[in-house]
């Protein structure tokens, strides 16, 4: 049970990164590509940090204890967001979208095939291939 659920918030996850590409896309436009992004991760972190504070339970001093390579989270987010900032006022946000779950799903196949990161392995098979061939025809087709 608790398995579907996880499905319908990854859902309801890729439905709010629609809206974001979409918000932020347009306010881009208005205030600057970076400039969007800094709002992005300056709001955010005003929220988080309330949230933390009242019903945060781990310790965020033991950051420095974590291997370092996970620290990169936070600027492989940097990157995404201000690529769909930038991204979808010229691709839209379906075709942005799309292309951004195409590369998901490829680099989770690698990171899987190859169990790095600390992820189980799982290898690559004929039906993650064609899953993959069929989003990029969906990518194209949305174009």
């Amino acid at each position: 049970m608790l398995r579907y659920f996880a499905y319908v918030l990854a859902l309801l996850a890729g439905a709010a990164l629609s809206f974001e590409g979409a918000i932020y896309g347009e306010l881009g436009k208005h205030i600057g590509e970076l400039e969007t992004s800094f709002y992005n991760f300056f709001m955010g972190s005003i929220i988080m940090a309330l949230l933390w504070i009242f019903f945060g339970k781990g310790k965020i001093s033991y950051v420095v204890q974590a291997p370092k390579w996970t620290m990169l989270g936070g600027v492989l987010g940097v990157v995404y967001l201000t690529s769909i900032v930038i991204s979808v006022p010229f691709a839209g946000v379906g075709l942005t979208m799309a292309a951004i779950i195409i590369g998901q799903m490829v680099m989770s196949m690698v990171i899987e095939h190859f169990g790095w990161l600390g992820s189980m392995k799982t290898k690559i098979n004929k039906e993650k291939i064609f899953a993959l061939i069929s989003m990029v025809i969906s990518l194209i087709l949305i174009n």
